[in-house]
Order: structure tokens, then sequence, then C-alpha cells
């Protein structure tokens, strides 16, 4: 039985008020079916730039000073994992916006092929944040921004940035250690870089001049700022002191290790010099939960529900 035309333009006026309507039931909510698809994409992206996400790695591996890459996607994993209950009934939308990301990324992937390998690599980490805000939207974005900040660690750090500041703080770092030698009663002469003790010569190379600890030391003030509800101004300030606590981190490590070197063989101080520095990271990393921990009392919020309030607090 055919309508009336009156009857088809109400039934149409309904359709499309029910389409472009902001408070339609089409709006889609995000559910474990768009993290899969997001996952495919993920791997699909790494795929098609297998050599540059190959290359970041094997960078990460062979030198030490970028050993922090490995560390990274456990990283944004688990800042990504903590956040998961702010995905529900979070709407999908605004999807579009990830789509001029992956086009810059591509576009630096592009630049950085034939120009410039650091910026070469950046551009595949581009890429797969964009691919994340063009699956899941702004919203599910939002909610992992300090997931999809950490990243940028994902990143290894172009040389030539690195060695013009490593020469400076190699200086910086030897001559405060050899003070807290002096104040320990230990006889340790400086000329540079180059400490002397007991006639054997220990000089503070880029291997333990604290750069690499500056960034490791970095991302574990990033994980502890995001991983407690603390606020903004408390995150920064944290986030701001890393540089300070891996130079006192640091040279807590040097001043042994030089006493080493002065008092036992070779091997073994090389063999301390190398274990001391992931000691001193998991040091740092237990300091400054403590302190996180005793701020938050101080705040008046009970430390063992930190970890629940930094899920359900935005970012």
């Amino acid at each position: 039985m055919a309508l009336s035309p009156s009857k088809q333009e109400n039934n149409f006026a309904d359709f499309m008020s029910t389409v472009l309507s902001p408070t339609s039931t089409r709006i889609k909510i995000c559910s474990t079916s768009d993290w899969l698809i997001l996952a495919v994409l993920l791997a699909a992206a790494v795929g098609v730039m297998y050599d540059t996400w190959y290359d970041i790695f094997r960078v990460a591996i062979i030198d030490e000073e970028l050993s922090y890459v490995l560390l990274a996607p456990f990283l944004v994993f688990y800042l990504a994992w903590s956040r998961r209950r702010l995905f529900r009934g979070c709407r999908i939308r605004n999807t579009w916006v990830g789509l001029p990301v992956v086009g810059f990324g591509w576009l630096v992937h592009w630049y950085g092929f034939n120009f410039d390998p650091a910026i070469w690599r950046a551009g595949a980490v581009v890429v797969a944040g964009g691919i994340v805000i063009a699956t899941m939207g702004t919203d599910v974005a939002w909610r992992l921004g300090p997931a999809l900040v950490a990243m940028a660690f994902l990143i290894p750090i172009d040389p030539t940035g690195r060695y013009r500041i490593a020469e400076p703080l190699e200086v910086f770092t030897a001559e405060a250690a050899q003070n807290v030698c002096v104040v320990l009663g230990m006889n340790v002469d400086r000329q540079g870089n180059l400490l002397s003790i007991n006639g054997t010569a220990v000089t503070i190379a880029e291997a333990c001049n604290g750069a690499r600890m500056i960034v490791s030391l970095f991302m574990v003030c990033y994980f502890v700022a995001f991983d407690s509800p603390l606020k903004w101004y408390v995150r920064a300030a944290l986030l701001l002191a890393s540089p300070l606590v891996a130079i006192v981190a640091n040279v807590t490590r040097l001043v042994p290790t030089i006493w080493m070197f002065g008092h036992a063989s070779q091997t073994a101080a090389e063999r301390f010099h190398d274990w001391s520095g992931w000691f001193m990271l998991l040091a740092a990393f237990g300091f400054l939960m403590g302190m996180t921990r005793l701020l938050l009392m101080a705040l008046g919020q009970a430390p063992t529900n930190a970890r629940v309030g930094a899920r359900e607090a935005l970012p």
C-alpha cells in the first residue's frame, strides 16, 4: 500500500533528523572491536614502514646511549592500559583529525628518508599516533594523551644534538664527582673531564656523563607524574626536576666507580660501572615513587588510592 506524499515527507524528515541529531542513537561507542581494528591498522603501518621500525630498535640495541628506546614500548602500553576504565562509554568522533596527522607523518617520513635519518624515524612514530586518532577519535585520544605523548620516547635522539650537550656535561660531571670524592677523603685530581686516582686515569666520557641517565630518568619522572593523581604543577615540577635528579644519581654512581678504578682491577671496575647505572636508575625510581607517596599523604590522599585515582583522572 503506497504512502501519501505528506507521510513520505514526514518519514524522510524523521530519518534525516535521526542521522544529523547530536544525540542520535547512531553515535558510535568505543568497543573491543574498535581496539582490535586499531591493533590491525597499527600492525599494517608497522609492516609498511618495517625498515624504519627495524632501524629504530637496531640503533637502540647497538648504541647504549639510545637504550631508553627499548623501555618506551612498555611505558606507552602501561600508560594506555592503566587508563582503560576511562574508555567505557567513550564516543568515537572527530576521527578526521587523525588524517592530517597521518599525512604529516608520511611527509616527515618521506623528507627524512631523503635527507635526515633521525626525522625519518620520527615520521613513522607520528604516523602511528595519527592512526590512533583516526581510528578511535579525539575523545579516546584525549584520554590516551599521556601514552600518545610518551610515543616520543620511541624516537632515537639525533647524535648531533647529543654531542652538543655531551662535552659541557662531561666537564661538569667530572668536577662534581671530584668534589664529592675530596669531601669523602679520596685523593682525586682532575683535568677537564679526566680524573686521576692512585695513578689510574678515569675519563668521564659519553658513557658516564649522565646524558643517558637524564633521558631515562625523564622517562621515570614522566611515568611517576602520570601514574599518580597529581596536580598539573606538581607533574611539571617532577619533569623539570628530572635533569637534577639524573645528575645527582650519576655523581652518586661515579664516586664508587672512581674508587673501584683506583683500588680494583679494570675488569671489575668496568663491570661495576655498567651495572651501577641500572641500579641507580631503579634507586631513583624508588626515590621518586616514595616522594610521590609522601606528597599524596601531605595532600590528604591515601597512597593506596594513588594508582586508582590516576586511572580515573584526566589526562
